[in-house]
């Protein structure tokens, strides 16, 4: 049905910030937010998406801070569909990068007005109108280019267009009429989820309807809570969020899922009926051939959008000769339970950001379980992949070296036959393996123990030289015979 016009009014922008890692995205909003985020994170890399809201000449505006590192592919794409408009922030001395370019597709995608944000312009090496062409050749003209995309030279160090900025968030905010539907249960997204020790399940939302309270009833398509806190950004109790407010919520049965859509019920009864209207997809079933080679891992992470983001790098991750099974994932700090499992399953513990107590590594050690704990996810994965590695047995690598055409045959004792021959391709070493062919086909197999001219020992000889040479095998060598001669090498497996 409809919404009356009279319950219809202007709401707050979300503003999401897309771009290359290490362009400067969280700098920006720490300047804008006038607090510091960057030195907290691991890496530098901004692990979590965070909502903020700020005030810019008496008008509020919320932020989603998106991670860069092409681990959080589907969080970033997440984030800009929760959004009203873009930020996209190009660093001036490096110009479009690939993850700039997939943040122009997901801003397509979402259907979104974006706003370009050059930043990085206190270096000497900055040039914007480098940058505005890289854009164009990837279909965003900004206005100075003749196109309709705002942009603006900024530096999240000194400032610098930082007011304008805002300023052209707030413009397009206005060309865009934003408008929300106070009147109707309340409804957004879920942000971020995590599991606090002692509190419990604790969710970030954005509303984009209604009006969230305490003691609202809330659904998922996979969860059901009443509201019992709420708290704004930074963390103060508030007894209501209104449409665009980023709130953490207290209530859920469990840890939200991220990226879900929730909605406010009236009753228990409305939102556990909704609950089971939603279709519940089939579990992953991994086919296990006989002698294939498996890794069990359990992971745990810190939020729900952590565990996701790894998840989705390690689908990834090539599993043709060996597969990797996770047992369990979950948020909060590795426990008994966890030991236990991974016991039972022959897996390896990886955290991510988590804890594991003094009595829990005690228990582990007894039972033989190893863990692992990561701050940064690439560091994580990439060890996931050592360990992938590590269950391949080695890879035997045949190299050619060369081939010998037997001319003469001098003496046979138990040491083995002396014979010689002339390098006719590439060039043989003492100890390689040989190959004996006759008439083009394979007799044999054995080894070239000694290498002598004018008889003296020697380590290899090139094409064109004549060479005795101690052969060791089973076949008997003719005249006419021709050795095939080649090393193998052990490798390490590759995925």
């Amino acid at each position: 049905m409809p919404a009356k016009k009279q319950n219809l009014i202007k709401k707050p922008p979300v503003v999401v910030v897309l771009g290359h890692v290490d362009h400067g995205k969280t700098a920006i909003l720490d300047f804008i937010r006038k607090t510091n985020v960057v030195e907290k994170e691991s890496g530098g890399i901004t692990q979590h998406i965070g909502a903020y809201e700020v005030e810019h000449k008496g008008k509020k505006v919320t932020f989603i801070d998106t991670p860069g590192h092409e681990a959080f592919s589907a969080m970033r794409s997440r984030g800009a569909k929760v959004a009203d408009i873009a930020i996209l922030v190009v660093d001036a001395t490096e110009g479009v990068k690939e993850q700039t370019k997939e943040a122009i597709n997901f801003i397509k995608k979402a259907e979104i007005p974006m706003v370009v944000a050059i930043n990085k312009m206190d270096r000497s090496g900055a040039q914007p109108e480098k940058v505005k062409k890289e854009l164009a050749e990837n279909e965003v003209l900004v206005e100075s280019l003749e196109g309709k995309v705002l942009s603006c030279n900024v530096s999240a160090k000194t400032g610098e267009g930082m007011d304008e900025l805002l300023e052209h968030i707030l413009l397009v905010a206005e060309m865009e009429d934003l408008k929300t539907d106070i009147s109707r249960p309340g409804e957004g997204t879920i942000i971020e989820s995590y599991l606090d020790p002692k509190r419990g399940p604790i969710a970030t939302l954005v509303l984009e309807n209604g009006v969230l309270k305490e003691n609202d009833i809330l659904a998922t398509s996979s969860n059901l809570g009443k509201v019992k806190s709420l708290s704004d950004f930074q963390g103060k109790p508030i007894k209501s969020a209104s449409p665009s407010q980023p709130v953490s919520v207290l209530g859920f049965e469990k840890s939200a899922g991220v990226g879900e859509k929730f909605k406010v019920y009236q009753t228990q009864e409305e939102a556990y009926g909704a609950l089971k209207k939603e279709e519940r997809g089939a579990p992953q079933v991994i086919s296990i051939g006989p002698g294939q080679k498996v890794l069990n891992i359990v992971l745990k992470s810190d939020v729900l959008g952590s565990g996701e983001a790894i998840e989705g790098v390690l689908k990834n991750i090539p599993q043709e000769k060996v597969i990797l099974r996770i047992l369990k994932t979950e948020v909060g700090d590795i426990g008994v339970r966890d030991i236990k499992l991974a016991e039972s399953g022959k897996a390896i513990i990886f955290g991510f950001r988590v804890k594991i107590d003094a009595r829990t590594q005690a228990f582990a050690q007894q039972r033989k379980v190893r863990w692992k704990i990561f701050e940064v996810i690439y560091e994580l994965v990439q060890e996931i992949r050592r360990e992938m590695v590590n269950i391949l047995e080695p890879e035997i690598q045949r190299i050619d070296l060369g081939e010998v055409k037997i001319l003469a045959l001098f003496k046979k004792d138990k040491e083995g036959q002396v014979i010689g021959g002339k390098v006719i391709e590439g060039e043989i070493e003492k100890g390689s393996l040989t190959e004996v062919l006759r008439k083009e086909a394979i007799v044999g197999k054995g080894r070239v123990k000694n290498l002598q001219q004018e008889k003296k020992d020697i380590q290899k000889v090139s094409k064109g030289k004549e060479a005795g040479i101690l052969f060791q095998g089973e076949v008997e060598i003719k005249e006419g015979d021709v050795l095939k001669v080649f090393r193998e090498e052990r490798r390490r497996g590759e995925l």
